[in-house]
């Protein structure tokens, strides 16, 4: 095998590669011999034709095109292994010479570990201050009266509905840019959980009764295309139903499991707030080490993960958006951009996600963070539950992708025990 190597800009390198007669030859045959298992061929058995006959039956662009398929794939990984090049990402493939006869030659062009000047994230660390945590009472208080609710009764209402009733409605929305958008929604009247003026307009209707009116979208609405939007409503209330609330005390308590009383209850509520308040913010202090570290770091990224990583969000956006029962191409004529646009948007973002992931990986090597193989099969089983069915991906993959996130995770925590006022 011959292989000439061009380092290119922005971390990148092209690697043309030649592959002798010889060793071309040989995926030719087992190419052919593959091919020809399932070809009936009048004389012959299954798989047992000569090869100049299967190739006239196949034909010969066919076997040629699998065969540097699986001939590409095997000299790239021997080429980058034996010149110890440590790649980012799959490569570019380009063939230059594909005939009978004649080496195999073809290019590979691919990004490569970039060199990263690190900052000292040690001491970025160490500057880094967790912040206090408190559970307050009327945390705990809101966390009673979530469980309150979710142990009410419901009786069906006769009459127009007030405030503290539970209501079951329909509501069609059109706006200039959307119509018929329907939605179902259920909830306590008076919460105050809908825009602006929709709950006054339910208030004194009864179930089965339906009215049309219009109202604007407050100017923050979390989606931005009706942020602001004056609206056409038609409401139907379903249902009205009456809510009777348990007592909170020690008998509610016990209700709800293994509580000897309501302090008891308490207790455990608050343990739980604290945890979740812990969590959030340990999550905090390893994304404040990470994007300090990231800021004060040098590294130049190739275009090609660039790239990638661009269409990846892109995809991410769109999975999103058919989400909200809204076309990917309704949704560029709302912002009043094209895909490249948006492209050109994602730039930042698809960079700040690379080198964060080149940050971490260069940590876990100088730290030696590692993971066991018990260790990923136990996240990899983790994973798979939230799949239907196995995902269609290659077992080994997969496990290298489970390992990423293993050792990032474990990079992240090193990195918060760093931090100030962490024991």
């Amino acid at each position: 095998m011959k292989v000439i190597i061009n380092h290119l800009p922005k971390s990148e390198v092209e690697l043309q590669i030649e592959v002798p007669v010889e060793e071309w030859q040989k995926f030719l045959e087992k190419t052919t011999r593959e091919l020809s298992k399932d070809l009936k061929i009048d004389g012959f058995r299954a798989g047992f034709a000569p090869l100049n006959i299967v190739e006239e039956k196949i034909g010969t662009e066919k076997i040629l095109m699998e065969s540097a398929q699986s001939c590409i794939e095997e000299f790239y990984l021997k080429a980058i292994t034996e010149n110890k090049i440590e790649t980012l990402g799959s490569p570019l493939i380009s063939i230059l010479k594909l005939a009978k006869g004649n080496p195999l030659e073809f290019k590979a062009r691919v990004a490569i570990m970039p060199k990263i000047k690190l900052a000292d994230y040690k001491k970025i660390a160490s500057q880094t201050k967790r912040n206090k945590i408190l559970v307050e009472e009327k945390e705990i208080e809101e966390n009673l009266k979530w469980l309150q609710k979710s142990r009410a009764k419901f009786s069906q209402k006769i009459g127009p509905c007030q405030k503290e009733d539970w209501v079951e409605i329909t509501i069609n929305i059109s706006t200039e840019n959307l119509s018929n958008s329907s939605i179902k929604d259920a909830f306590i009247l008076g919460e105050g959980k809908l825009i602006p003026g929709l709950e006054e307009k339910i208030e004194g209707m009864e179930a089965g009764q339906e009215k049309k009116f219009s109202l604007s979208f407050p100017k923050n609405h979390y989606q931005q295309e009706l942020a602001g939007k004056n609206a056409q409503f038609e409401l139907k209330l379903e249902s009205v139903k009456r809510i009777e609330l348990p007592e909170i005390n020690d008998a509610f308590a016990q209700s709800l499991g293994n509580f000897q009383d309501l302090a008891a209850l308490k207790k455990s509520l608050k343990e739980g707030i604290l945890l979740e308040k812990e969590l959030i913010e340990s999550q905090r202090i390893q994304q404040t080490i990470l994007e300090e570290t990231r800021k004060n770091s040098q590294m130049e990224i190739p275009d090609i993960l660039l790239n990638r990583m661009k269409d990846q969000i892109l995809n991410e956006l769109k999975e999103q958006i058919s989400k909200r029962n809204i076309s990917f191409e309704d949704y560029l004529k709302k912002i009043n951009k094209n895909e490249n646009d948006l492209l050109n948007e994602l730039s930042l973002e698809a960079k700040k996600r690379i080198e964060n992931s080149l940050i971490l990986r260069e940590i876990s090597q100088k730290e030696q963070i590692d993971v066991s193989e018990e260790e990923i099969t136990q996240k990899a089983n983790e994973l798979l539950k939230n799949y239907s069915s196995p995902p269609d991906i290659d077992p080994e993959k997969f496990k290298q992708y489970t390992k990423e996130i293993l050792i990032n995770t474990k990079t992240l925590e090193f990195l918060e025990r760093l931090s100030s006022n962490k024991n």
